[in-house]
């Protein structure tokens, strides 16, 4: 990037300083040459003023200026020729260049970067064609790099190029110095030749250039004395004689070339030269003598055209070229021919290679000057500035404005009439916009206008910036007045530059006066104008101006359109359109109807070509969805259809990875356990937030829609018709594998050519015929369905935009960006995007398509309760569908019945009230008595291999065929816990053939089930202490706690407990033992009832008869009707209930850092003591009043028994949130020893119990001792060897015992050592003493036990237990 070293003002200041031209004569010219160097050359390092000058203004002021610059010159009666600028240009570039490798396109201009691109700067005013050689030479050369450091070179070189023009003076000559060596035979006649040269070029019609600013221009005659040549005493007597003449401050004594010898290689001259030589070749007239390039006529050629800077110009005599005739620097004309620059040559990057070597073998300069020379000549032009240049300046103000004041005291009316005198040769046209342009109104050079805008020129020069403005302003007037409006333009522009270096800003800065000027500029030079524009543009975009950016391209458009440049044209009004426009409604109508007929006429043109770009309305690529499928088939009568997916449904990440989960889960079961390395989850609508890096799937003949999002971003109404999504279309043989031939790719861009190839439409594509959208209104509309082969989305075509009748086609581009990616170290650190290929979709063979209605399906259950409904299965596609199954993360909530028939009841007739389970009519010989039967988990779809959430559905032959339906049954049961639940069904089906790209497609479905409260049941289990049984593996008492929670939510009068089940490996409920008569129990709201059922150990035979993994289930009826609930729905819910259970265990239970420390074998074989594994299912009914009628509910409940004296519930209790508190971190520093049983677990080792009789009668007075038989029962309960020791020296000695029971004595062996074999029953024969009649407590001995192989004795709670009260009695 350029390195701009100058502030705008500095670059102001130095861009206009007065300007001073140079005649030599021929010896003076020759003692310059001695160092390589011309007299305007030899000056030009030296003539910025080192300090600060003053001069009066015309009130008489001292107005001070400061780093004042002049700029001298060789007087050039000839314009610059094009190729002189050409080659000029070029050279200060190259010349100027860094390294190799970067690329010349961008200009800094202070904070901003203008991108100087071809199509930035097409329309240029007429130097364009010089400038843009200059590019093009940069372009082709390998000095073509990145940044622009040669920009402040090249600019210099530029504006120092452009001619003097007639509307300004800023760049008019003030004063000419007439140079005369001192060795002339007759120096004073040579200054009068001089002299009268300069007025003859000045005054004359023979000499149209240079231009100067007054008639009466400043002579400074400058004697050159060469010290090493001439004599000084001549010179100093030639200058006495000049300033008797010319006057001591019109005349000048230089000396130069002090140094006689060559410059010796020790010593260190600076060269101040080298700098400006590559600046002032243009300007000096011998630029045509000495540079190889310059322009030489050849007399002797036959057409007199000679070749220029290696360009094949046809010049003529005069040195012009025919297409250059005029000068590259006027402004442009009407009739000038814009906007072709063909004919132009280029340099090429050799002549410029070639050029660089020139500069670099040139001598060095100044090499007869010393240190002090250098001091004269910097005196010499401040003397000149002081003592001549000022004065004359500072005399022409006060000329001027002595002017100016006199005519400000005339009246309007004699004013007019002295205009009128002084302008008898200005001709205004007819034509008001003619008069706007240059060739409209023309000044003579006395005209008062000119007058004061050379006033305004003067103070600007001279830095007094107050003053010009004044002037600059007053002309501005004038020359609006006499609609001279180039001439007012840059009155204009001058003011507002001198209003911006006006030191302090006293006023602010007028703004409006350029832009007016800009304005008539841009009418005026409508390519220049435009240049500008474009690179105004890039000042104000992005800044947040969008009213002046919306100017900006407003008028980019118009001009590109006046110049026929149509593509620019469109491009700049279509920005109007995009950005996020602040206009009114009507000024974007207005924006709106140029663009509409830019594009008519651009599209007009180029009718055969692919259609353009729309800018409206605004589509929002990230919000474009695109479903897969058909729309679902609606609902009738009782049906329900599944919900599965569409474009209604908001898309929801939780819900979406809750479907991936069942569907991988569903695939690694058909997969025996793994999923495919290919596996794909199934997305049938996507969007900015789903998973997009794939090619998504979708079958042939099925439709796709895409959802697009517009936006009207304008206060005005559209209306777009005929839309339609174009696609490209590409063929593809799966089954050829990767050696199939690539076929074609096709679009339906020509209609012609798609039924050319295929006969019929690959694919339909449905046209919308109308999409209104109002006022900055954002709308959603699906384009259509696309009945797809094979095929890319690429495009959204809108149709027609129309707006008060005007209408246009052209078509918008669905490019829609990938998520940014920040995986890797490289992502992270830089900005890369994914793919989004949503609308990239593959498209697959035939496959199945599944449809699924539930009838009477439900809204609404109690909590367990059990309700049958169907489901419909239909295969609408043409393939036949197999492998249908079912998956769900609440598989406890329906079933399918199980894999057996017979274990599947079929729609009940004959049975009470129509049951969804299977019953029987009970006998009145099996009341209160358990009915057993034994079933496999296995046979109702629960296997420890697979999960429990993934079911088989039956279908005849596994198979449903095209076209074909088939009803089946489907149970439903309450979930445990009141409230709403949202169930999600995934079910999964296949082809009969087998494909690459598509194995399977999946169906979903959302059930909402809102639960009410029935029935809450808990249950304890305790060991009994009859041993009756214990040989048989002993009994356990269950008790059932039932409670009505039921508040009459769903109309609920009472509930009925039907039957209480159990299910168990081995434990099974033998009997009922309640005492009440009522064998139904009824509850109504808030009302308990308690159970106690009779448990015994599973015979081994039955347990182990089929398999040891079959379950026992056990029926106690309590109503007219046995459910068998070993069979559909009772298993199947229990079976799945109790998996659900177990896995919520798993859950719950803590990690492994907190999980319970391992136990040795003894422990375990004590804990298993207290362990059972009975689960009870309490099956009910309920009345309900629902419309007046009465309908009768029924369900089950489920308890699972784990623990003896450990209470048990029938739904998952939650565990209450704990507060908050400080997370803590350990590591136990040695491995946890092994847990000990418990107190509770001891007790249940051994079990005990003492038989006698409960009252004794014996005479005391005849025998005062009175002896009891008592036998004490030890039961093992382990399956190990115990070794148990009985203690009856223990004796009570607890006062309040005491008090209650008397004391007592036992006789014989006082202590017992035993071994009991797993599962023995020992019988001991006690005798206990009394001496006294009352109240004893026979529960005193105390038994120990290990077992066989331990040490340690663990005591069992005998007198813990029911005391054991004997009464004896005296007769």
């Amino acid at each position: 990037m350029a390195q701009c070293l100058q502030s705008v003002q500095e670059f102001i200041q130095d861009s206009f300083v007065p300007m001073v031209a140079v005649l030599c004569s021929e010896d003076a010219e020759r003692q310059t040459r001695k160092n390589h160097l011309g007299f305007s050359e030899l000056v030009r390092p030296f003539c910025r003023l080192t300090s600060e000058v003053h001069m009066r203004d015309p009130n008489n002021q001292i107005h001070f200026i400061k780093n004042l610059k002049i700029n001298v010159n060789n007087i050039v009666t000839q314009s610059p020729q094009p190729g002189a600028i050409r080659k000029l240009l070029s050279d200060v570039v190259s010349a100027s260049q860094p390294a190799e490798g970067l690329t010349t396109n961008v200009i800094t201009a202070g904070d901003y970067d203008l991108n100087i691109s071809d199509r930035s700067v097409k329309a240029s005013v007429p130097w364009y064609s010089n400038w843009k050689d200059t590019l093009m030479q940069l372009n082709t050369s390998k000095f073509h790099s990145a940044t622009t450091p040669w920009f402040e070179a090249y600019r210099e070189s530029f504006f120092q190029s452009m001619p003097a023009s007639d509307h300004e003076f800023l760049n008019h000559y003030l004063a000419c110095m007439l140079v005369v060596s001192s060795t002339e035979a007759e120096p004073m006649e040579q200054f009068l030749k001089l002299s009268n040269e300069q007025h003859r070029i000045q005054h004359s019609n023979e000499y149209s250039y240079p231009k100067w600013f007054i008639p009466n221009t400043l002579k400074y005659y400058v004697l050159l004395h060469d010290i090493s040549e001439g004599e000084e005493q001549r010179a100093d007597l030639v200058y006495e004689e000049m300033k008797q003449r010319y006057g001591t401050q019109g005349c000048y004594l230089l000396k130069i070339n002090s140094r006689t010898s060559a410059r010796g290689s020790d010593e260190q001259i600076p060269d101040p030269w080298s700098q400006y030589l590559h600046k002032s070749t243009l300007q000096n007239q011998d630029f045509y003598e000495d540079d190889p390039s310059a322009v030489i006529c050849n007399k002797n050629s036959e057409n007199n055209f000679i070749t220029m800077d290696g360009l094949d110009h046809p010049l003529k005599e005069d040195g012009l070229p025919n297409s250059f005739k005029d000068s590259p620097h006027q402004l442009e004309r009407p009739s000038d021919p814009g906007g072709h620059f063909d004919s132009t040559d280029y340099v090429t990057s050799t002549e410029l290679v070639q050029d660089g070597k020139k500069q670099h073998m040139l001598p060095a300069h100044g090499v007869c000057l010393t240190l002090n020379d250098h001091d004269r000549i910097r005196q010499f032009i401040q003397e000149f500035t002081f003592r001549g240049l000022l004065p004359h300046i500072e005399k022409t103000i006060r000329q001027l404005n002595d002017q100016l004041g006199s005519r400000k005291g005339l009246s309007r009316s004699l004013f007019s009439a002295t205009k009128k005198w002084f302008s008898g040769s200005k001709v205004p046209e007819k034509s008001i916009n003619e008069l706007k342009n240059t060739a409209g109104l023309l000044y003579p050079p006395e005209a008062p206008e000119l007058q004061i805008r050379k006033m305004a020129d003067l103070c600007f020069l001279v830095q007094h910036f107050d003053l010009a403005y004044s002037c600059y302003h007053t002309a501005k007037k004038d020359f609006l007045n006499d609609q001279a409006m180039l001439y007012a333009a840059g009155a204009l522009e001058m003011a507002a530059v001198s209003a911006f270096l006006q030191p302090g800003l006293p006023r602010p800065y007028p703004a409006h006066y350029m832009d007016t000027a800009i304005q008539t500029y841009r009418d005026i030079c409508k390519k220049h104008a435009l240049r500008c524009y474009c690179q105004a543009m890039q000042v104000y975009k992005g800044k947040g101006w969008c009213l002046a950016e919306d100017h900006i391209n407003f008028t980019i458009g118009r001009q590109s359109f006046t110049l026929r440049q149509l593509d620019n044209a469109v491009s700049a009004f279509r920005h109007i359109l995009i950005n996020d426009s602040k206009q009114p409604a009507t000024q974007q109508g207005a924006f709106f109807r140029e663009y509409l007929y830019v594009y008519k006429n651009v599209n007009h043109l180029s009718s055969e070509g692919p259609l353009p770009q729309l800018p409206l309305p605004y589509i929002k690529t990230s919000a474009t969805r695109v479903f897969f499928g058909h729309d679902r088939r609606p609902a009738e009568g009782e049906k329900q259809a599944a919900t599965h997916v569409s474009l209604d449904q908001e898309y929801d990440r939780e819900s979406s990875q809750q479907w991936k989960d069942l569907e991988e889960q569903v695939v690694a079961v058909v997969n025996k356990g793994t999923l495919p390395a290919n596996f794909q989850p199934t997305q049938y609508c996507l969007n900015s937030q789903t998973d997009n890096s794939r090619f998504p799937l979708s079958v042939v003949q099925e439709p796709i829609t895409v959802e697009v999002t517009f936006k009207n971003p304008l206060k005005v109404p559209l209306l777009l018709t005929d839309l339609s999504l174009l696609w490209k279309f590409h063929p593809k043989d799966f089954t050829a594998g990767k050696n199939g031939a690539a076929k074609e790719p096709i679009s339906n861009e020509k209609d012609a050519h798609l039924k050319a190839m295929f006969g019929t439409e690959v694919i339909g594509t449905e046209v919308m015929p109308e999409f209104i959208m109002t006022n900055e209104e954002t709308k959603v509309g699906p384009t259509g369905y696309i009945w797809p082969m094979v095929c890319y989305l690429y495009y959204l075509k809108t149709g027609k935009v129309l707006s008060n009748g005007m209408s246009v086609r052209g078509r918008q581009d669905l490019e829609i960006q990938g998520p940014r990616l920040n995986n890797t170290k490289e992502e992270k650190t830089s900005v890369q995007y994914g793919a989004d290929h949503r609308l990239d979709p593959i498209i697959t063979p035939s496959m199945p398509l599944l449809e699924v209605y539930f009838i009477n399906f439900p809204t609404g259950l109690l909590c367990g309760e059990i309700r049958k409904t169907y489901v419909e299965f239909m295969n609408v596609s043409k393939c036949p569908l197999t492998g249908l199954k079912v998956v769900s993360k609440h598989p406890e909530f329906f079933t399918f019945g199980s894999s057996t028939a017979a274990l599947t009841p079929l729609t009940p007739t004959a049975s009470e009230n129509c049951s969804a389970y299977k019953t029987v009519v009970t006998e009145s010989t099996s009341a209160c008595s358990a009915l057993t039967s034994s079933v496999s988990p296995v046979d109702f779809g629960v296997d420890s291999e697979n999960p429990p959430g993934v079911i088989d559905i039956p279908l005849p032959d596994s198979v449903l065929l095209p076209g074909g339906s088939i009803q089946l049954p489907m149970w439903l049961r309450g979930p445990d816990e009141e409230g709403v639940h949202e169930i999600n069904f995934l079910f999964y089906y296949e082809s009969n053939e087998k494909h690459s790209q598509m194995r399977h497609r999946v169906l979903r479905h959302t059930a909402v089930i809102c639960t009410s409260r029935s029935l809450n049941v808990r249950a304890t289990v305790c060991r009994s202490n009859a041993l009756e049984d214990e040989g048989k593996g002993g009994n356990m008492l269950v008790f059932v706690d039932i409670e009505n929670i039921n508040t009459n939510e769903a109309g609920v009068r009472e509930f009925h407990i039907v039957q209480v089940s159990s299910s168990s490996k081995h434990w099974k409920l033998q009997k009922c033992i309640n005492p009440s008569e009522d064998k139904d129990s009824k509850l109504s709201s808030r009302e308990r009832g308690k159970l106690c059922f009779k448990s015994t150990r599973c015979i081994n035979t039955e347990a182990t008869s089929l398999s040891s993994e079959k379950y026992t289930f056990a029926d106690i009826v309590l109503g007219n009707e046995q459910i068998i609930s070993a069979t559909t729905p009772c298993a199947d819910f229990f079976f799945r209930s109790l998996s659900a259970s177990e896995s919520k265990k798993v859950l719950t239970q803590p990690s492994t850092s907190q999980a319970k420390a391992p136990s040795d074998g003894s422990v375990r074989l004590v804990q298993k003591c207290s362990e059972v594994d009975l689960n009870i299912i309490v099956l009910w009914k309920a009345y309900v009043v629902e419309d007046n009628k009465q309908l009768i509910l029924e369900g089950q409940l489920h308890v699972a028994l784990q623990t003896i004296g450990r209470e048990a519930c029938s739904f998952f209790q939650k565990q209450e949130s704990q507060e908050m508190v400080l997370l803590k971190f350990f590591r136990p520093e040695h491995p946890p020893l092994p847990t000990k049983p418990s107190t509770e677990q001891l007790s249940h080792l051994i079990k005990s119990s003492l038989h006698y009789p409960e009252s004794i009668n014996h005479p005391f007075q005849q025998k005062s001792l009175c002896f009891v038989p008592v036998m004490l029962i030890l039961a093992n309960c382990s399956q190990t060897e115990v070794d148990v020791i009985i203690d009856l020296r223990h004796k009570t000695t607890s006062p309040e015992a005491l008090e209650i029971h008397g004391s007592f004595a036992w006789l014989g062996q006082t202590q017992y050592k035993l071994q009991l074999k797993g599962q023995e029953v020992h019988k001991l024969h006690l005798k206990a003493c009394f001496v006294h009649t009352g109240v004893y407590n026979l529960g005193t001995p105390r038994v120990f036990a290990k077992l066989a192989d331990q040490v340690t004795l663990f005591e069992t709670s005998l007198q813990n237990s029911m005391p054991a009260l004997i009464i004896i009695n005296s007769i």
